[in-house]
């Protein structure tokens, strides 16, 4: 399945809208008011199905993931020097990228590809490209890629 996820330019809290390679929406992401960046994601139906939450007062990032009412647990920055590593430890995930965090891949822990995600470079706002081989893990891939780009606007490069 690939997903596109485009901010909306006009909005005042960080917004987006994730679709298909058909061009048809199939979540919208909208931030909400709060010391750390938290973001709810819609359904197609208007129907909130997942929250990314970042913690506060962590000596490295962490965003909390919930999907359809259960809790995914936190995805952690890890500290490393010069190539950012993420890691979402309930389901073995670690995201390793380039020093830009334009281009990288999510991968299990056999090192198996869950999402592959690249960043439009030339965009008046933030634009990506995410590619997931299984469907099933699409919400979670799209939940990760929203607390590495929050931690991105933070930042914390």
């Amino acid at each position: 399945m690939k997903m596109f996820f485009r901010q909306r330019i006009i909005s005042l809290l960080d917004s987006y809208d994730i679709y298909d390679e058909n061009g048809s929406t199939i979540f919208t992401v909208k931030g909400r008011f709060g010391l750390s960046h938290r973001f709810s994601v819609y359904d197609k139906y208007d129907r909130e199905v997942a929250n990314v939450e970042q913690k506060i007062l962590t000596f490295l990032p962490k965003f909390s993931i919930t999907a359809y009412g259960n809790d995914y647990g936190t995805i952690n920055r890890k500290l490393t020097f010069f190539r950012p590593k993420y890691e979402l430890e309930s389901m073995g995930w670690t995201m390793e990228g380039d020093i830009f965090q334009w281009d990288y891949e999510i991968v299990d822990e056999n090192n198996k590809l869950i999402a592959d995600v690249s960043k439009k470079i030339v965009s008046l706002s933030d634009q990506y490209w995410i590619d997931v081989p299984d469907e099933k893990n699409a919400l979670l891939a799209l939940l990760f890629v929203l607390a590495v780009d929050a931690d991105k606007c933070s930042g914390n490069d």
